[in-house]
């Protein structure tokens, strides 16, 4: 038994909401809009935490290290999405950012809510994805006490990995596990203990943060566009052809063609119409430049 669960802002009763089952439907959402709003105030507060998370990220990928989140139930599910839409976005490797939620693949669809409350379950699969020295692992806990998320950011830091923790509580056990610790205090749910509301927002949107942000100053964007993009399905193919239009001036017929020389990669079809290279050429220019389109274009 946990007598202090209750006092954990995630668990605490809103006040605002003590009626919620005499409310209408439309004000029901009202006052699910109006919580919703402190979300993002809330984010603004830690934004120097998630800065320099982002820059631990960069300064690990830059290496070769990789990044991990470690989650259980929401938490899990929502560090699965991220890591799932980093390689179509950003062009990485399935194995740069993964996503890994207690219980397993299972836990993505079905609750297995037992899974959460085993320390040495999150440890076992720190081991099992062969987080080391140079990785980054970022332990996602609305509550900030999932055993099994402490259990994997202390394996982690005994294994040398820079750990970060996100919670939605202040001054969390898991913060005592990490290097940096972001704690996102969006108040009590609208359902009192329903941390895949408010929690869950502020989650995905740091997430998107910590990804976003530093797949940007790894070069993977150019301006704001998605350079990156692997083109593997007719809508991404016609985005391929805009990004290549916007960024050059091309027509639609000359983005198509360029692609097609550069087999379908936006960023060589850049830097051939930007530099007057041939594909091979373009292409060994790019990785000249770390695969940073810009450089690639202004300084050879």
């Amino acid at each position: 038994m946990d007598e202090n669960l209750h006092q954990l802002q995630t668990e605490m009763r809103n006040p605002a909401s003590e009626r919620l089952d005499q409310m209408t439907a439309l004000e029901i959402v009202t006052l699910m809009n109006e919580e919703d709003h402190k979300v993002a105030v809330a984010i603004k507060r830690v934004l120097p935490q998630v800065a320099e998370a982002v820059e631990q990220i960069v300064q690990a990928l830059s290496g070769g290290g990789r990044l991990f989140y470690f989650g259980a139930g929401t938490s899990g599910r929502l560090g699965v999405l991220d890591a799932a839409e980093c390689p179509p976005t950003f062009g990485t490797d399935a194995s740069v950012v993964r996503g890994i939620i207690a219980g397993g693949a299972q836990a993505m669809t079905e609750a297995i809510e037992g899974a959460e409350d085993s320390h040495e379950l999150g440890r076992q699969d720190v081991r099992e994805a062969g987080v080391g020295q140079g990785d980054v692992v970022v332990g996602i806990a609305a509550s900030g006490r999932t055993p099994y998320v402490l259990g994997a950011l202390e394996e982690a830091r005994a294994r040398q990995a820079a750990t970060i923790a996100l919670s939605c509580n202040p001054d969390p056990d898991s913060s005592k596990s990490a290097d940096i610790a972001i704690n996102i205090e969006v108040g009590p749910e609208v359902v009192t203990g329903s941390t895949r509301l408010k929690a869950g927002s502020a989650t995905k949107m740091v997430l998107n943060m910590l990804t976003t942000a530093s797949m940007v100053q790894l070069g993977k964007v150019y301006g704001n566009l998605m350079v990156n993009v692997q083109a593997t399905n007719q809508k991404l193919r016609e985005r391929a052809k805009h990004i290549v239009m916007q960024v050059t001036g091309a027509s639609y017929e000359e983005a198509d063609r360029l692609l097609g020389e550069a087999a379908g990669d936006v960023r060589v079809a850049i830097v051939m119409q930007k530099t007057g290279l041939a594909a091979k050429e373009a292409a060994e220019r790019l990785a000249r430049a770390g695969n940073k389109v810009r450089a690639a274009i202004e300084h050879g």
